[in-house]
Order: structure tokens, then sequence, then C-alpha cells
């Protein structure tokens, strides 16, 4: 597939974690360019009427105006994406021709295949255009965080857990452990489910990484894993398949 140039994309959310969500998302789709973020409608309004807008990242329920609200306030609307966590407004969200309903949390590769049925069909284009080899993003997906000051890209196989200490976490990979800010639930809600398993308040694993387990930790590269009460039946219950 061939990229003729950059789509301009807007993220309208009044939950700081959900943008940050789909900011790393945009961030690894070569072919979006992140205009801004929006808190409420009212700022998505003039946002639009100030820049050329290709796609809407636009969550429904907010104060003051929701998203729904929003699309019928809109004379010519850009391509709209609805991300929310309620899946009752769908069919009042097709309606009005949006692209794509996206729950959250939100997945990557479920992201992806909206912003792929957003994007107009491409042409043939000259050789000096980029080719952007979209299933190598979905086979090998990554993510961006913020250490020592600068992007480091961390592929999802990589990862053998995740350690949470307060307002930072510890990722520890293959390659070394990075530490960066962020919160534990956004980051577990971005990691595909059937991938990587929340075992304990302060422990995220990737399942194909385990070594061994008993009923009250998990051995990944001789690091001994707390298994959390709370978690305990569904742990084992996904590692015993």
């Amino acid at each position: 597939m061939t990229s003729k140039r950059k789509y301009n994309c807007l993220i309208v959310d009044d939950e700081p974690p959900a943008r940050e969500v789909l900011r790393r998302y945009v961030a690894q789709v070569p072919m979006l360019n992140l205009l801004g973020e929006c808190a409420n409608a009212i700022q998505a309004l003039t946002a639009l009427k100030q820049n050329e807008v290709d796609l809407v990242f636009l969550d429904i329920k907010m104060p003051q105006l929701s998203g729904i609200d929003l699309i019928g306030t809109l004379s010519q609307s850009p391509k709209i994406i609805l991300t929310t966590a309620f899946e009752q407004y769908a069919v009042q969200a097709f309606e009005l021709d949006v692209t794509d309903y996206l729950i959250k949390p939100i997945r990557f590769d479920r992201f992806l295949k909206a912003v792929m049925k957003a994007m107009p069909d491409q042409e043939s284009s000259p050789a000096t255009e980029p080719v952007i080899d979209y299933s190598e993003i979905v086979n090998h997906p990554f993510l961006y965080f913020r250490a020592d000051r600068k992007m480091v890209k961390v592929f999802l196989n990589d990862i053998w857990y995740v350690e949470s200490l307060k307002d930072y976490v510890k990722i520890h990979t293959i390659k070394g452990m990075i530490i960066t800010k962020y919160a534990m639930a956004a980051l577990e809600a971005m990691l595909p489910a059937k991938n990587f398993l929340r075992v304990h308040r302060s422990f995220l694993i990737s399942i194909n990484k385990v070594d061994s387990f008993t009923g009250d930790d998990i051995e990944i590269q001789g690091q001994l894993i707390p298994l959390g009460k709370l978690y305990r039946q569904q742990v084992l219950k996904m590692l015993n398949r």
C-alpha cells in the first residue's frame, strides 16, 4: 500500500488516560499526523474550524456536549471513529454514518483496522512515494516509551513482565529494563489481552514468557512474580490452557 500524504487527526476525550492510549496508537501509524487533543466537544469545535482535519477519534459521553451531539452540529464532517466504554450507542452512531465504533479498552489491532477503514482507496502512485507495510505493524507491534529523555521503541514480543512503581513502571524486556512514567492501568489497556495478563496489582506478565508457576507465584527468567489473591483464579485458568 502506498501513502501519498499524512492524514490529520484529532483526539477528543475528557479522560486523560484514554487520550494517552490513542496518542500512543497514532504515533505507531506512519500515515497519521496528530494535530492535537481536546478534553471536550467545545474545544473540538474550535479545533475543527481552525484546522483541516481528516479523522477524529471521538468519545461519546463528555460534559456539556456529547460526541454524538457534536457530530450533529457539523455541516461538513471529517471521518469519525467513535471511542467509548458503552455499547448501547452503536445503532445511533452508525445512523450518523461514522466510520467505526471502538469499545474501550481499545486494542491496537482493532484501532488499526478502524483507521484503515477511514482511509480513502489508494491509487497507484510514483515509485518515489514511500511504501508502508502495515502487516509489519500488526505482526510486530511496538510501543514508544519516554525514558532517559528520549522515546524508546519496545516490541511487545520482547517484553517479559511489567512492574508498577506508583506513578512509574519498570518494563523488563529481552534487551534490558526501561523505567518510564506511566499508569499500569493505561498500559494494560494498550496490551493485547491474549498475550499479556495482570497477575498482581503491581505486576503484568507476558503469557508466553512464563517458565513455571504455582498457586502463589510465577517464574520468568529466574524472577519470582507474586500471584495476587484477586487475580489467582483467572490467572491459573489462563495458564492452565
